[in-house]
């Protein structure tokens, strides 16, 4: 057999000595053969490239156990490996990102407007209904609405139902009578590991998960927690905006410019999440604080509704109803007008001064 001693295969994969005994001690690239009385190392030329595979793999932070069954695999499904893992470094990358921002806006609100005496006092007027719709046999999507806690859960998968009503349940904690500005970080990640762990409880598999989407009221601002496709929509001066970001695979087609808007809205899997909360592998969701003005209106959703009610009837339809449950119900019909596909969570608050 042709084998290279350790410093001419070194040389031929551009690698370290050194880095060739820790491959070695990871169980990564073993030595063609070691010399049982000196404990030389030799290698065979045919371990060149998987030295270099090792090394770029190292080079992306793949963990050990990845880079082991990406080295155990063809090379079709080596690729399709690496592609997965590379999504979700940059899934969790823009995690931190928001989060990041999420932090540098919430510091930077805290030392540029201080409180004042003088601050107008608001509150949320609010309501909240969830409705099986006119085709599923039961209903998962679970709505709530408190003096501090918005939130819409759309379970999936044989528990899908007991999934969402446990993660809006480990955050209804956070709907206390006083939130404090400055513990709201604290406070929103303690209450997301518990609505994980709460979804673990129900199922540990991917085939059972839920979407989440809350606000959080601190008397000054709103904190917004999502992940899935459910919705948050803000109505504000007549106009009407989104203020979160789908979690699925067509909105990630439409971001890369693959597809329109207009392409997404009938694609067949418009519907397929890219993170939720589930029994498997942890997914982190968006944090990020909202500025509140009061007469803000809020709408939250799953994509019952937003599926199948054109946004511009949504703005109508926040429009014309004052009341809160007015207008929760006249969005309830109009989906099931639409005819119902779906299951329907739907919550509506207004932020007014509070009454004296």
């Amino acid at each position: 057999m042709d084998l290279l001693t350790i410093g001419a295969f070194a040389k031929a994969s551009r690698l370290s000595p050194k880095a060739l005994r820790l491959y070695d001690e990871l169980e990564l690239l073993r030595p063609a053969r070691v010399d049982p009385v000196t404990g030389y190392r030799y290698y065979d030329r045919a371990q060149l490239e998987q030295a270099r595979l090792v090394a770029w793999l190292r080079r992306l932070g793949m963990p050990l156990a990845g880079i082991r069954r990406v080295c155990a695999l063809g090379p079709a499904d080596a690729a399709a490996e690496i592609r997965a893992y590379w999504a979700r470094v940059e899934a969790e990358t823009a995690a931190r990102r928001d989060l990041a921002v999420f932090l540098a806006d919430h510091l930077a609100t805290a030392a540029s407007a201080p409180p004042r005496k003088d601050t107008v006092m608001l509150e949320l007027r609010y309501c909240a209904h969830s409705d099986r719709g006119r085709v599923r046999p039961a209903n998962q999507d679970t709505a709530y609405a408190g003096t501090r806690l918005l939130a819409v859960a759309d379970g999936f998968g044989p528990a899908g139902g007991p999934a969402g009503r446990a993660a809006v349940a480990a955050l209804k904690a956070l709907d206390t009578a006083e939130v404090p500005a400055g513990s709201v970080l604290n406070l929103l990640e303690d209450a997301v590991q518990s609505a994980t762990r709460a979804v673990h409880e129900v199922s540990s598999t991917d085939e059972t998960g839920t979407t989440l989407t809350a606000l959080l009221w601190t008397g000054s601002r709103l904190a917004l927690v999502h992940i899935g496709d459910s919705r948050a929509y803000l109505l504000r001066a007549g106009e009407l905006f989104r203020i979160t970001h789908d979690h699925t695979l067509v909105q990630a087609m439409v971001d890369e410019g693959r597809l329109t808007p207009e392409e997404a809205a009938a694609h067949p899997q418009r519907s397929l999440l890219r993170k939720a909360l589930s029994g498997g592998a942890p997914a982190l969701p968006d944090l990020r604080l909202e500025d509140a003005l009061p007469g803000d209106r809020y709408l939250l959703c799953s994509d019952g509704l937003s599926g199948v009610v054109p946004e511009d009837r949504i703005r109508r339809l926040l429009t014309d109803r004052t009341d809160p449950e007015d207008a929760v119900q006249a969005l309830v019909d109009a989906a099931n007008d639409a005819g119902g596909p779906d299951n329907i969570g739907c919550v509506v608050a207004d932020l007014v001064t509070a009454a004296a």
